[in-house]
């Protein structure tokens, strides 16, 4: 959405540029046009979810237990992949002479299964918890590196993932939550994974954050979408909620359909800390913007400082009509 800076010359992996659909500096037009009518332009950069990517150069991304890569998904515990984030993020939150105030870094974690390609048909088998994290470990060559300084055979442990999810295919119930992780792999392998993926996406997310800070100015706001549960995987990267308070100036959470994860961020929260609650509403994306004023008030209880409506931008008449009315209502 910018013009590509002189930092990418010669490197791979490196950002596409947008093509038609948003020539030149389409990113400076738009914040000049909200800038002048009177609003504050914050950047939203989408880090470790990128399918083209993956398909120029699948050594990138992801491979699961079974060799099956995620192009969609970028390994983050690459060094390659490390630096490309890093950059990424410095370059397009930090927009110089466009007066941007703050931005929200998006994937900044892990990536795994979930998220799909339009035509990946999967959803015979309904994953929980502990499906969806067994899929998400990544076996390359980097990742098999790390579970070795774990102290595990990674080949032992594609084996036993394969054989733990074998009842899991054949649709039997795999449990809930993180025990259900322990009771398919065993408690000891379990919590030497979760230890190398954490450590993996702490210290990616600790680069990415001073990165942006180094190439802002004073005051730059820099918030996560962020998931409170740590092994979870997706745009809203699983994190530590006082670890990742202390590093940026906030979060985006998920709380379309609830705001109960809004309440180990609020816990650890302190003066002039940004937790804001993400609200889908479109409807054809499984939004409610009829119940809108009532899903914001019952965030702000549970700690809302902001709110953030997903995507007004592909909104129907129908719904925004809902929109307004919610936010006419706003004090």
């Amino acid at each position: 959405l910018y013009p590509p800076g002189e930092r990418w010359r010669g490197r791979e992996p490196r950002p596409y540029a947008a093509g038609d659909w948003a020539p030149g500096d389409a990113y400076g037009e738009a914040a000049r046009a909200l800038r002048d009518a009177g609003l504050d332009v914050h950047s939203w950069v989408v880090l470790a979810h990128n399918s083209r990517m993956g398909a120029e150069h699948p050594a990138t991304s992801v491979v699961n237990a079974y060799g099956d890569r995620y192009p969609w998904a970028p390994c983050i515990a690459q060094p390659a992949t490390r630096a490309y984030l890093t950059a990424l993020a410095a370059e397009a939150a930090v927009r110089p002479g466009e007066e941007t105030r703050g931005t929200e870094l998006e994937s900044c974690g892990w990536y795994g299964l979930a998220h799909l390609h339009a035509h990946d048909k999967i959803a015979g088998v309904a994953l929980g918890e502990a499906g969806q994290y067994l899929m998400s470990l990544c076996f390359c060559g980097s990742c098999r590196a790390g579970y070795a300084e774990q102290g595990l055979d990674p080949a032992e442990l594609a084996g036993a993932v394969r054989r733990a999810l074998e009842p899991v295919w054949r649709g039997g119930h795999e449990g809930e939550g993180w025990p259900a992780v322990e009771q398919l792999v065993g408690a000891d392998v379990a919590a030497a994974t979760r230890a190398w993926r954490e450590e993996t996406a702490r210290t990616l997310q600790e680069t990415v954050v001073a990165a942006v800070r180094a190439a802002a100015p004073a005051g730059f706001q820099v918030l996560l979408h962020a998931d409170p549960v740590s092994y979870h995987c997706g745009a809203d990267a699983g994190v530590d909620p006082g670890h990742i308070l202390s590093v940026a100036d906030g979060v985006v959470v998920p709380c379309t359909g609830g705001a109960h994860l809004l309440e180990p961020f609020a816990a650890r929260a302190g003066n002039g800390t940004v937790l804001a609650a993400n609200l889908t509403v479109v409807s054809g994306m499984g939004g409610s913007p009829a119940t809108l004023a009532a899903d914001a008030a019952r965030a702000a209880d549970l700690g809302a400082t902001e709110l953030r409506l997903y995507h007004a931008g592909l909104v129907s008449d129908a719904d925004l009509a809902h929109v307004t009315e919610a936010l006419s209502h706003a004090e």
